[in-house]
C-alpha cells in the first residue's frame, strides 16, 4: 500500500517523538545519578553525559518542531520525564539512560533509512537527525567508562 505524502510526513514525525521520548528519559535518568554522586563525579557525568545528551535532545526537538511546521503537522508538547524511584542507585540510573539511548539511536537511525525521508525529500530532517546521533554516538561508551570508576 502507497503512502500519501502527509502519511509518510505524519510517520516520520511520531517516530521522530519516540526518538526525543527516549532521549528525554536518557536526560532524566542521568540527571537522578547526579544526584546522587560525589561531586567530583557528578561534574563527570554532567560533562561527559548530561551536556551532550541535552544538546542532542535540543537538537531533535528543534528538528522535529521544525519539520512539523514546514509541513503543516501537528507537533506535540513534550513533557519531562521521570527516571523512576531513587532506590536504583546512580549506577541503576546510568545503565538505564545507556538503553534509553541505545533506543534513542535505533530510532533516529531508522528514520535516516527511511524510504519514506528520501520520497518525502527533507533535508532538514536528515540534517537534524544525524547532528542528533551524532551528539549521542559515543555517549554509550563514556557510560560505560564512567561505570568502572564508580565503585573505585
Amino acid at each position: 500500500m502507497a503512502f500519501s505524502t502527509l502519511e509518510a510526513q505524519q510517520q516520520l514525525l511520531d517516530t521522530a517523538a519516540e526518538a526525543i521520548d527516549e532521549l528525554g528519559f536518557a536526560l532524566a535518568s542521568l540527571g537522578a545519578a547526579f544526584e546522587q554522586l560525589d561531586e567530583h563525579t557528578a561534574d563527570k557525568l554532567e560533562e561527559e553525559l548530561f551536556r551532550p545528551s541535552q544538546l542532542a535532545l535540543g537538537r531533535a526537538k528543534r528538528t522535529y518542531a521544525n519539520f512539523a511546521a514546514r509541513h503543516g503537522l501537528t507537533a506535540r508538547a513534550f513533557e519531562p520525564l521521570s527516571a523512576g524511584l531513587p532506590s536504583l542507585r546512580a549506577k541503576g540510573f546510568i545503565e538505564d539512560a545507556v538503553e534509553a539511548l541505545h533506543r534513542a539511536d535505533r530510532a533516529l537511525a531508522g528514520l535516516q533509512d527511511s524510504p519514506m525521508l528520501v520520497e518525502v525529500g527533507d533535508v532538514e530532517l536528515r540534517s537534524g537527525l544525524a547532528g542528533a546521533r551524532e551528539l549521542i554516538a559515543d555517549l554509550p561508551q563514556r557510560a560505560r567508562d564512567l561505570l568502572r570508576r564508580l565503585g573505585r
